[in-house]
Protein backbone atom coordinates (compact mmCIF):
# COMPACT_ATOMS: atom_id res chain seq x y z
CA UNK A 1 0.00 0.00 0.00
CA UNK A 2 2.89 2.34 -0.80
CA UNK A 3 1.34 4.00 -3.88
CA UNK A 4 1.14 7.77 -3.52
CA UNK A 5 -1.65 9.70 -5.24
CA UNK A 6 -0.14 13.16 -5.46
CA UNK A 7 0.02 15.56 -8.39
CA UNK A 8 -2.20 15.20 -11.44
CA UNK A 9 -4.60 12.33 -11.96
CA UNK A 10 -6.92 12.24 -14.97
CA UNK A 11 -10.47 10.89 -14.84
CA UNK A 12 -10.49 9.16 -18.20
CA UNK A 13 -13.42 9.32 -20.60
CA UNK A 14 -14.76 6.14 -22.21
CA UNK A 15 -14.98 6.52 -26.01
CA UNK A 16 -17.81 4.71 -27.79
CA UNK A 17 -18.20 3.69 -31.42
CA UNK A 18 -21.03 5.00 -33.60
CA UNK A 19 -23.02 1.91 -32.63
CA UNK A 20 -22.53 2.59 -28.93
CA UNK A 21 -19.95 -0.11 -28.15
CA UNK A 22 -16.86 0.62 -26.08
CA UNK A 23 -14.14 1.81 -28.47
CA UNK A 24 -11.02 0.19 -27.01
CA UNK A 25 -8.61 1.45 -29.73
CA UNK A 26 -9.75 5.03 -29.10
CA UNK A 27 -9.49 4.50 -25.34
CA UNK A 28 -5.91 3.30 -25.74
CA UNK A 29 -5.11 6.39 -27.84
CA UNK A 30 -6.54 8.54 -25.09
CA UNK A 31 -4.51 6.82 -22.37
CA UNK A 32 -1.35 7.15 -24.47
CA UNK A 33 -2.07 10.87 -25.00
CA UNK A 34 -2.62 11.43 -21.27
CA UNK A 35 0.45 9.43 -20.21
CA UNK A 36 2.58 11.27 -22.78
CA UNK A 37 1.37 14.51 -21.19
CA UNK A 38 3.18 13.57 -17.99
CA UNK A 39 0.30 12.90 -15.62
CA UNK A 40 1.03 11.21 -12.31
CA UNK A 41 -1.79 8.65 -12.16
CA UNK A 42 -4.82 7.48 -14.13
CA UNK A 43 -8.44 7.03 -13.09
CA UNK A 44 -10.62 4.71 -15.15
CA UNK A 45 -14.37 4.05 -14.67
CA UNK A 46 -15.21 7.27 -12.87
CA UNK A 47 -18.12 9.61 -13.53
CA UNK A 48 -16.29 11.03 -16.55
CA UNK A 49 -15.97 7.49 -17.90
CA UNK A 50 -19.76 6.97 -17.82
CA UNK A 51 -19.12 3.99 -15.57
CA UNK A 52 -22.76 3.76 -14.52
CA UNK A 53 -23.64 2.66 -18.07
CA UNK A 54 -21.01 -0.07 -18.39
CA UNK A 55 -21.41 -3.80 -17.80
CA UNK A 56 -18.85 -5.97 -16.03
CA UNK A 57 -17.21 -7.25 -19.21
CA UNK A 58 -16.75 -3.69 -20.46
CA UNK A 59 -15.35 -2.65 -17.09
CA UNK A 60 -12.79 -5.47 -17.17
CA UNK A 61 -11.73 -4.63 -20.72
CA UNK A 62 -11.17 -0.96 -19.86
CA UNK A 63 -9.18 -1.76 -16.72
CA UNK A 64 -6.95 -4.17 -18.65
CA UNK A 65 -6.47 -1.69 -21.51
CA UNK A 66 -5.61 1.10 -19.08
CA UNK A 67 -3.08 -1.08 -17.30
CA UNK A 68 -1.55 -2.10 -20.64
CA UNK A 69 -1.10 1.52 -21.72
CA UNK A 70 -0.21 3.08 -18.36
CA UNK A 71 3.57 2.90 -18.86
CA UNK A 72 4.12 2.45 -15.14
CA UNK A 73 1.66 5.12 -14.00
CA UNK A 74 -0.61 3.96 -11.13
CA UNK A 75 -4.12 3.00 -12.21
CA UNK A 76 -7.07 3.83 -9.97
CA UNK A 77 -10.40 2.13 -10.73
CA UNK A 78 -13.77 3.68 -10.00
CA UNK A 79 -15.70 1.18 -7.91
CA UNK A 80 -18.52 3.09 -6.27
CA UNK A 81 -22.10 1.92 -6.02
CA UNK A 82 -25.28 2.48 -4.01
CA UNK A 83 -24.89 -1.17 -3.05
CA UNK A 84 -22.10 -1.94 -0.60
CA UNK A 85 -21.91 -5.52 -1.88
CA UNK A 86 -21.49 -4.29 -5.47
CA UNK A 87 -18.82 -1.74 -4.54
CA UNK A 88 -16.95 -4.40 -2.58
CA UNK A 89 -17.12 -6.81 -5.52
CA UNK A 90 -15.84 -4.20 -7.95
CA UNK A 91 -12.97 -3.29 -5.64
CA UNK A 92 -11.94 -6.93 -5.35
CA UNK A 93 -12.14 -7.32 -9.12
CA UNK A 94 -10.05 -4.19 -9.68
CA UNK A 95 -7.41 -5.52 -7.30
CA UNK A 96 -7.33 -8.86 -9.11
CA UNK A 97 -6.79 -7.04 -12.42
CA UNK A 98 -3.79 -5.17 -11.04
CA UNK A 99 -5.20 -1.81 -10.01
CA UNK A 100 -3.09 0.25 -7.60
CA UNK A 101 -6.12 1.92 -6.04
CA UNK A 102 -9.90 2.27 -6.02
CA UNK A 103 -11.97 5.45 -6.25
CA UNK A 104 -15.11 4.81 -4.20
CA UNK A 105 -17.83 7.43 -4.29
CA UNK A 106 -20.03 7.92 -1.24
CA UNK A 107 -23.13 5.77 -1.86
CA UNK A 108 -25.63 7.71 -3.97
CA UNK A 109 -29.41 7.58 -3.48
CA UNK A 110 -29.45 5.61 -0.21
CA UNK A 111 -28.44 8.57 2.04
CA UNK A 112 -26.59 6.53 4.69
CA UNK A 113 -25.89 7.93 8.13
CA UNK A 114 -22.33 8.63 9.22
CA UNK A 115 -22.17 5.16 10.79
CA UNK A 116 -23.49 3.61 7.59
CA UNK A 117 -20.84 5.45 5.60
CA UNK A 118 -18.09 4.12 7.87
CA UNK A 119 -19.46 0.58 7.60
CA UNK A 120 -19.68 0.89 3.81
CA UNK A 121 -16.01 1.75 3.43
CA UNK A 122 -15.00 -0.87 5.96
CA UNK A 123 -16.76 -3.57 3.96
CA UNK A 124 -15.19 -2.33 0.72
CA UNK A 125 -11.72 -2.38 2.27
CA UNK A 126 -12.19 -5.88 3.65
CA UNK A 127 -13.14 -7.15 0.18
CA UNK A 128 -9.79 -5.96 -1.24
CA UNK A 129 -7.22 -6.22 1.58
CA UNK A 130 -4.34 -3.79 1.17
CA UNK A 131 -5.88 -1.92 -1.79
CA UNK A 132 -5.60 1.87 -1.27
CA UNK A 133 -8.98 3.59 -1.37
CA UNK A 134 -9.71 7.15 -2.44
CA UNK A 135 -13.00 8.38 -1.01
CA UNK A 136 -14.95 10.46 -3.53
CA UNK A 137 -17.21 13.22 -2.21
CA UNK A 138 -19.39 14.70 -4.96
CA UNK A 139 -22.71 15.83 -3.45
CA UNK A 140 -23.86 17.27 -6.79
CA UNK A 141 -24.12 13.69 -8.07
CA UNK A 142 -24.87 11.73 -4.89
CA UNK A 143 -27.24 14.15 -3.14
CA UNK A 144 -25.33 13.93 0.13
CA UNK A 145 -22.24 15.77 1.35
CA UNK A 146 -19.54 13.89 3.23
CA UNK A 147 -19.09 15.97 6.36
CA UNK A 148 -15.53 16.56 7.63
CA UNK A 149 -16.53 14.87 10.88
CA UNK A 150 -17.45 11.70 8.97
CA UNK A 151 -14.28 11.90 6.89
CA UNK A 152 -12.33 12.03 10.15
CA UNK A 153 -13.85 8.65 11.05
CA UNK A 154 -13.02 7.23 7.62
CA UNK A 155 -9.37 8.21 8.07
CA UNK A 156 -9.18 5.63 10.86
CA UNK A 157 -9.33 2.93 8.16
CA UNK A 158 -5.72 2.48 7.07
CA UNK A 159 -6.75 1.60 3.50
CA UNK A 160 -8.49 4.95 3.10
CA UNK A 161 -5.50 6.98 1.90
CA UNK A 162 -7.05 9.96 0.13
CA UNK A 163 -10.21 11.93 -0.56
CA UNK A 164 -11.27 13.41 -3.89
CA UNK A 165 -13.14 16.50 -2.73
CA UNK A 166 -15.75 17.76 -5.19
CA UNK A 167 -18.10 19.55 -2.84
CA UNK A 168 -17.16 22.90 -4.36
CA UNK A 169 -17.09 24.29 -0.81
CA UNK A 170 -13.76 26.01 -0.19
CA UNK A 171 -14.55 26.39 3.50
CA UNK A 172 -14.93 22.62 3.79
CA UNK A 173 -11.76 22.06 1.76
CA UNK A 174 -9.80 24.31 4.13
CA UNK A 175 -11.23 22.50 7.15
CA UNK A 176 -10.25 19.12 5.72
CA UNK A 177 -6.76 20.35 4.82
CA UNK A 178 -6.06 21.74 8.27
CA UNK A 179 -7.19 18.53 9.99
CA UNK A 180 -5.57 16.08 7.55
CA UNK A 181 -3.88 13.20 9.41
CA UNK A 182 -0.27 12.31 8.55
CA UNK A 183 -0.01 10.03 5.54
CA UNK A 184 -3.44 10.96 4.13
CA UNK A 185 -4.00 12.97 0.94
CA UNK A 186 -6.51 15.64 -0.02
CA UNK A 187 -7.15 15.94 -3.76
CA UNK A 188 -9.20 18.55 -5.58
CA UNK A 189 -11.93 17.01 -7.68
CA UNK A 190 -12.77 20.21 -9.54
CA UNK A 191 -10.55 21.70 -12.25
CA UNK A 192 -11.72 25.24 -11.53
CA UNK A 193 -10.79 24.92 -7.84
CA UNK A 194 -7.43 23.20 -8.25
CA UNK A 195 -5.34 26.29 -7.53
CA UNK A 196 -7.21 27.49 -4.39
CA UNK A 197 -7.51 23.90 -3.13
CA UNK A 198 -3.75 23.36 -3.42
CA UNK A 199 -3.17 26.73 -1.76
CA UNK A 200 -5.31 25.47 1.11
CA UNK A 201 -3.34 22.21 1.42
CA UNK A 202 -4.52 19.78 -1.27
CA UNK A 203 -1.75 17.67 -2.80
CA UNK A 204 -3.12 17.42 -6.31
CA UNK A 205 -6.07 17.25 -8.68
CA UNK A 206 -8.16 14.55 -10.34
CA UNK A 207 -8.98 16.30 -13.59
CA UNK A 208 -11.43 16.22 -16.48
CA UNK A 209 -9.48 18.87 -18.41
CA UNK A 210 -6.41 16.59 -18.42
CA UNK A 211 -8.09 14.34 -21.00
CA UNK A 212 -7.65 17.12 -23.55
CA UNK A 213 -4.59 19.05 -22.38
CA UNK A 214 -2.66 16.88 -19.92
CA UNK A 215 0.64 18.74 -20.26
CA UNK A 216 -0.93 22.15 -19.67
CA UNK A 217 -3.01 20.87 -16.75
CA UNK A 218 0.06 19.32 -15.14
CA UNK A 219 1.95 22.59 -15.53
CA UNK A 220 -0.78 24.34 -13.52
CA UNK A 221 -0.77 21.69 -10.79
CA UNK A 222 3.01 21.47 -10.57
CA UNK A 223 3.42 25.24 -10.33
CA UNK A 224 0.86 25.41 -7.53
CA UNK A 225 2.42 22.51 -5.63
CA UNK A 226 5.81 24.25 -5.51
CA UNK A 227 4.26 27.59 -4.59
CA UNK A 228 4.98 29.37 -7.87
CA UNK A 229 1.70 31.25 -7.69
CA UNK A 230 2.45 33.71 -10.48
CA UNK A 231 3.03 30.88 -12.95
CA UNK A 232 0.07 28.88 -11.61
CA UNK A 233 -2.22 31.88 -11.95
CA UNK A 234 -1.07 32.44 -15.52
CA UNK A 235 -1.89 28.82 -16.40
CA UNK A 236 -5.26 29.11 -14.66
CA UNK A 237 -6.16 32.29 -16.54
CA UNK A 238 -5.42 30.62 -19.89
CA UNK A 239 -7.22 27.37 -19.06
CA UNK A 240 -10.28 28.71 -17.24
CA UNK A 241 -12.42 29.44 -20.35
CA UNK A 242 -11.90 25.82 -21.45
CA UNK A 243 -12.66 24.52 -17.96
CA UNK A 244 -15.89 26.52 -17.92
CA UNK A 245 -16.79 25.23 -21.38
CA UNK A 246 -16.22 21.63 -20.25
CA UNK A 247 -18.82 22.08 -17.52
CA UNK A 248 -21.33 24.17 -19.45
CA UNK A 249 -23.34 20.94 -19.79
CA UNK A 250 -23.16 17.79 -17.68
CA UNK A 251 -19.74 16.15 -17.74
CA UNK A 252 -18.67 14.37 -19.96
CA UNK A 253 -20.97 15.78 -22.67
CA UNK A 254 -18.68 18.67 -23.69
CA UNK A 255 -15.55 16.58 -23.08
CA UNK A 256 -16.65 14.02 -25.66
CA UNK A 257 -16.99 16.83 -28.22
CA UNK A 258 -13.46 17.92 -27.32
CA UNK A 259 -12.09 14.41 -27.78
CA UNK A 260 -13.61 14.32 -31.27
CA UNK A 261 -11.98 17.66 -32.12
CA UNK A 262 -8.59 16.25 -31.11
CA UNK A 263 -9.07 12.92 -32.88
CA UNK A 264 -8.94 11.02 -29.60
CA UNK A 265 -12.37 9.42 -29.89
CA UNK A 266 -15.90 9.96 -31.07
CA UNK A 267 -18.46 12.13 -29.36
CA UNK A 268 -20.93 9.30 -28.72
CA UNK A 269 -22.57 9.15 -25.30
CA UNK A 270 -24.81 6.57 -23.69
CA UNK A 271 -28.30 7.52 -22.63
CA UNK A 272 -29.44 9.25 -20.54
CA UNK A 273 -26.67 11.61 -21.71
CA UNK A 274 -27.32 13.29 -25.05
CA UNK A 275 -25.11 15.25 -27.50
CA UNK A 276 -24.15 18.84 -26.68
CA UNK A 277 -25.87 21.89 -28.07
CA UNK A 278 -24.21 23.44 -31.16
CA UNK A 279 -23.37 26.50 -29.06
CA UNK A 280 -21.47 24.27 -26.63
CA UNK A 281 -19.42 22.75 -29.45
CA UNK A 282 -18.53 26.21 -30.74
CA UNK A 283 -17.62 27.51 -27.28
CA UNK A 284 -15.51 24.43 -26.60
CA UNK A 285 -13.59 24.66 -29.89
CA UNK A 286 -12.81 28.34 -29.34
CA UNK A 287 -11.71 27.77 -25.74
CA UNK A 288 -9.60 24.75 -26.71
CA UNK A 289 -7.69 26.77 -29.31
CA UNK A 290 -7.16 29.60 -26.81
CA UNK A 291 -5.98 27.25 -24.04
CA UNK A 292 -3.52 25.49 -26.36
CA UNK A 293 -2.30 28.86 -27.68
CA UNK A 294 -3.13 27.95 -31.27
CA UNK A 295 -1.01 24.79 -31.33
CA UNK A 296 -3.84 22.39 -32.19
CA UNK A 297 -4.13 21.88 -35.96
CA UNK A 298 -7.29 20.71 -37.63
CA UNK A 299 -9.86 22.26 -35.28
CA UNK A 300 -12.57 23.87 -37.33
CA UNK A 301 -14.27 26.86 -35.79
Amino acid sequence: MSTSFHGLGVALATPFTASGAVDLPAFKRLVKHVVHGGVDFLVVLGSTGEAATLNDAERDALIIACRDMANGKPVVVGAGSSSTAQAASWCARAQNLGAEGALVVTPPYNKPTASGMVAHYQAVAEAAPGLPIIVYNVPGRTGQNLAPSTLARLWENRQVVAVKESSGNLGQIVEEATSLPPGKTLLSGDDNLALPSIAAGAMGLISVLGNLLPRETKALVDAALVGDWEDAQAHQARLLPLINALFSESNPIPLKAGLKLLGLGGDMLRLPLTPPEPSTRQRLAEALCLAAEGTLPGISL
